[in-house]
């Protein structure tokens, strides 16, 4: 695939920059996150799609925009920490040595930008930058699974134009286009037998395009259902080979076989998934919120990529994952005049086997626990602050060669991410003009 052009880089990069985005791996659905800054990464997520409370609407509902007076603009930064510690288990062959690869995710920032402008009181129109979808890993050189992989990139950044629209008293639509850029990056150590490791490199970004459809159902002005859909969206990555310091022998063969300087498909599916949401306000101090969704991570379409020394037939081996179920419930709290507080607590199921994690991806199933605070007391800007932890507990993994080391095989790695963990921090700003 041709490189991107200069203009379409700079455009690149500036999207890049606006979602705020170098994501690491954190577990919502898959790897697809809920927290972009927004409130939302108090509560867990809860009411993703039925709260409608700022400009982050035009992200997770677009219908929600209908609820919105006038126009307003919402920023949110946060950072993520990650904790994921791999430990090499007694299965793991001694010639790759003892490295655990240290800390692969640690900090990372990332964030978004909504904008609802209203047309009138029953059409709006927004626009959000941000990214949910994405992994960062990096491993140490010297670690025991640096034949599978050394780093590992995989980001997914949206440009979303949306539309909402009141169509009856009770009952509003929203659609959005998603324009998504696409990043892809791996590197991993080879095999040269004997001397020092070469490496091979692949790397490419495209374009791909989605679209978000939304629905708000207010039964009552204390009562509200939102349902969303999210379409998939194909990242059709395709790498050129970049081979660095093979060996004689591994370099002929790679040769032989084609492999030494080709294209690699490496395509991949960014899920569809489905989002259903209630708010319901019980009083003047109290509001309860809640989910139930659903993502197509079955057809995710992630590839491993790595090199057997000894007969190179391949560079890539296609991964099966699971689809995913998320459930949520969170409340809002009228604290005093000045501050809303939230809560949270959401639930997403595995998809990867627990035994058998991909070593690009060291997250699977997770609790998420959530709270923070918005200061309501201005009456054109307000904002807010976050906390979440996500818990992804023990991770393993299962990864076994027919070929030995010291005859260019990769070698087991068998052990486990420990007490896996995940820390976010966000401050939201919202303006009303």
């Amino acid at each position: 695939m041709d490189p991107i052009k200069p203009k379409q880089h700079a455009l690149a990069t500036a999207i890049l920059a606006a979602g705020l985005l170098a994501s690491g791996t954190a577990s919502a659905g898959g790897i697809s996150l809920y927290e972009v800054g927004s409130a939302d990464v108090g509560l867990a997520a809860a009411g993703y799609a039925a709260r409608a409370q700022d400009a982050s609407t035009v992200f997770t509902n677009p219908a929600g925009m209908t609820r919105l007076e006038g126009n307003q603009l919402s920023f949110g930064g946060q950072l993520l920490y990650g904790d994921v510690g791999y430990v090499p288990g007694d299965e793991t062959t001694p010639a790759l040595g003892t490295g655990d690869g240290g800390n692969p995710v640690e900090w990372f920032p990332g964030g978004g930008l909504f904008y609802s402008h209203s047309v009138s009181s029953d059409l709006k129109l927004g626009i959000a930058v941000t990214g949910n979808f994405g992994s960062i890993v990096e491993y140490e050189d010297d670690w025991v699974g640096r034949y599978y992989l050394q780093e590992g990139t995989l980001l997914g950044v949206s440009i979303l134009p949306s539309i909402g629209w009141r169509a009856t008293d009770k009952l509003s639509l929203g659609a959005s286009l998603n324009v998504m850029y696409g990043k892809f990056d791996t590197r991993v150590a080879v095999n040269n037998l004997v001397g020092e490791d070469g490496e091979l490199s692949l790397d490419d970004n495209v374009w791909g395009l989605g679209a978000n459809l939304g629905l708000l159902y207010e039964a009552s002005p204390a009562t509200r259902f939102g349902l969303t859909y999210n379409s998939a969206v194909d990242l059709d990555f395709e790498a050129r080979t970049q081979f660095e310091g093979l060996g004689p022998l591994v370099s002929a063969l790679l040769s032989s076989r084609g492999l030494l300087d080709t294209d690699v498909d490496l395509g991949v599916e960014v899920p569809q998934g489905i989002m259903a949401s209630f708010y319901h306000q019980v009083d003047a101090d109290w509001a309860l919120l809640g989910n139930v969704g659903w993502q197509d991570w079955s057809r995710f379409g992630e590839v491993a990529v790595g090199v057997e020394s000894n007969d190179p037939v391949s560079l890539t081996t296609e991964l099966e994952f699971d689809d995913t179920w998320h459930v949520a419930l969170g409340a809002q709290y009228q604290w005093s005049p000045g501050w809303l507080l939230n809560f949270g607590i959401a639930h997403d199921s595995a998809f990867q086997d627990d035994d058998a994690v991909a070593l690009a991806l060291p997250a699977n199933a997770a609790w998420r626990f959530g709270v923070g605070g918005q200061s309501n007391a201005a009456q054109r800007f307000d904002w807010g602050w976050s906390l979440a932890y996500l818990w992804g507990g023990d991770l393993g993994t299962n990864l076994r060669a027919n070929v030995p080391v010291a005859l260019g095989g990769r070698g087991n790695v068998v052990g486990e991410f420990e007490d896996t963990a995940y820390f976010v921090g966000a401050v939201t700003l919202n303006w009303r003009f």
